[in-house]
């Protein structure tokens, strides 16, 4: 398993990474569009998951948050910092600002590293997945009414023998994907994009997930 760091040598591989991909755009007809942000940070501070056990605190870590429960679309899931994009924004300016209403983390634009594949769901939003460089990041300050928690999941995480797990569904002929992190397994979109992230960004390979198939329970 690869134990990639939060330095620049990590910095600049993504970004060479990304540079060399070409992006899949969508143009979507009567879908909500919206951006999430793959911001990458390093695993020290709060929201580290204790069940991974001892994890270096120089290691790269992406952030994810628990959706509060009173919200109307996907309470309670995992979920990349992100949401709907306002009138006259690119997805690129939403990812930046949810990141900063969601956990608190305001970041200068020129931390952008690049883009990953639209991704359509099944509840109907066409979401543009947004890669933001964090760095070294102490506290991260979660917003009471959108989150439920914060975390920090290592990169190498992603790179677990047993992920990505692929299931069958009577509702569909596609697979399900899953990422198990820790002791929990994150369903799609968002592990779609995890592993699009960690195939991409991370490893260099020219890898597509927009065919994967979402658990009924994220349908609506």
């Amino acid at each position: 398993m690869e134990n990639f760091l939060c330095n620049t040598k990590c910095r600049n591989l993504i970004t060479a990474n990304l540079a060399g991909f070409e992006k899949s755009t969508l143009n979507s007809v009567n879908l909500r569009r919206a951006a999430v942000a793959l911001t990458i940070v390093d695993y020290r501070g709060e929201g580290g998951l204790s069940c991974l056990g001892d994890v270096p605190q120089s290691s790269a870590a992406l952030i994810l948050t628990r959706r509060a429960g009173g919200l109307k679309n996907h309470a309670g899931q995992w979920a990349l910092p992100g949401g709907a994009i306002d009138p006259g924004e690119s997805p690129v300016q939403a990812a930046f600002r949810e990141l900063g209403e969601e956990v608190g983390l305001t970041l200068p634009a020129h931390r952008l590293l690049g883009c990953l594949d639209d991704f359509v769901t099944r509840s109907g939003f066409h979401i543009t997945p947004v890669v933001i460089w964090g760095g070294t990041i102490e506290r991260l300050t979660k917003n009471e009414q959108e989150v439920a928690s914060v975390h920090r999941i290592p990169c190498m995480e992603l790179f677990r023998r047993d992920a990505p797990v692929l299931q069958e569904t009577e509702e569909s002929e596609r697979p399900i994907l899953f990422m198990p992190v820790g002791d929990t397994c994150i369903a799609t979109p968002t592990a779609a994009i995890l592993y699009q992230f960690r195939q991409v960004a991370l490893s260099g390979q020219d890898t597509r997930v927009a065919h994967f198939e979402q658990p009924f329970f994220a349908w609506s």
